[in-house]
């Protein structure tokens, strides 16, 4: 292990375990593991330089670049290394993979569902690109929904990279719901905590409309927009979930939707991106629903692995507009 690595791996763990009183030493030794994957992931991003296609297309349909496999390999990499997972899928290898050192479940293992590199189309324009990971207790992600998660955690790579964490109460002693920022610091030796607490305030005119070609053929979603416009709200849009929702993080406010239409299909996959991404929403405050009724994401199964739904999240009162 190296000098850096030890450093970030004891400011992490020390973060975790006396600031925010996270019970389980492995779901400390999870985090640090995606906080190690993050630092690898901003290395890649740091040396990326051309823009090469494997050959390949993940279940999207989209051609894979050399750089999402070498995301997608740093992930699983970091947590085969931790010893506290037992299963991963990622939106690049969509199958249920065992990670566990042995077979069988042991005691305190968790499963991982991750998109390693979300806004990859983006990134040409040296745009904000981010991981996002959602962390189940147990074996398996099958037939779970997100509300049993026990932690997510979201990365952004910018000018700085920065890992927000959501925190369940039932996973510290603090008795609430809490949501973390850390910064990677020292030349990438150090997580430094940057914001000590996430959130959501219950309004806030800031809107980032997704999939905005499915305003064309529903109805509601495009009155939903000219309200946003004829309101006055400000924009704040780049195409990558990441940066978008991150940006509700930042200014405490604002709403993101991503709607689908007949022509214009659902993008977003529950147990890659919307059900971890609506943890840290949630954990901090704000709301979170399905396009086609008043529930939250949390409570939708994840009975495909692929499964793709339409969202809105944010600050409450704007979520209830939609």
């Amino acid at each position: 292990m190296s000098s850096n690595e030890a450093s970030r791996e004891s400011t992490l763990s020390q973060v975790l375990k006396e600031q925010y009183k996270v019970r389980d030493m492995n779901l400390i030794k999870a985090l640090i593991a995606l906080g190690e994957a993050s630092t690898h992931i901003s290395e890649l991003l740091t040396n990326y330089v051309s823009h090469t296609y494997a050959g390949t297309q993940n279940n999207s349909g989209d051609e894979q670049l050399h750089l999402d496999i070498d995301c997608d390999n740093a992930v699983f990499e970091a947590i085969r290394k931790a010893g506290v997972f037992s299963i991963a899928a990622s939106e690049e290898t969509p199958v249920e993979t065992d990670v566990s050192s042995s077979s069988g479940e042991q005691p305190g293992s968790f499963s991982l569902g991750f998109d390693p590199l979300d806004g990859s189309s983006i990134i040409d324009a040296n745009f904000s690109v981010g991981s996002i990971f959602g962390i189940w207790p147990g074996k398996g992600v099958l037939g779970r929904t997100g509300r049993e998660q026990v932690a997510s955690a979201v990365t952004l790579y910018g000018p700085r990279t920065t890992l927000c964490i959501a925190l369940p109460s039932a996973s510290t002693d603090l008795g609430r719901d809490t949501v973390l920022e850390v910064t990677l610091t020292g030349e990438k030796s150090v997580w430094e905590v940057s914001r000590d607490l996430i959130e959501i305030k219950s309004s806030g005119k800031i809107f980032a409309p997704g999939n905005l070609r499915a305003s064309n053929d529903n109805e509601k979603y495009n009155a939903l927009i000219q309200h946003w416009i004829s309101d006055r709200y400000t924009l704040r849009y780049t195409g990558g979930m990441v940066p978008d929702v991150y940006h509700i993080f930042a200014k405490s406010k604002g709403v993101f939707a991503n709607v689908s239409s007949e022509k214009a299909r659902a993008k977003l996959r529950l147990l890659y991106e919307v059900a971890p991404m609506g943890l840290i929403v949630e954990c901090a405050g704000g709301l979170t629903t399905h396009e086609a009724y008043d529930a939250s994401v949390l409570d939708e199964k994840i009975d495909d692995l692929d499964k793709r739904l339409g969202v809105c999240f944010g600050s409450s009162d704007e979520v209830k507009l939609y």
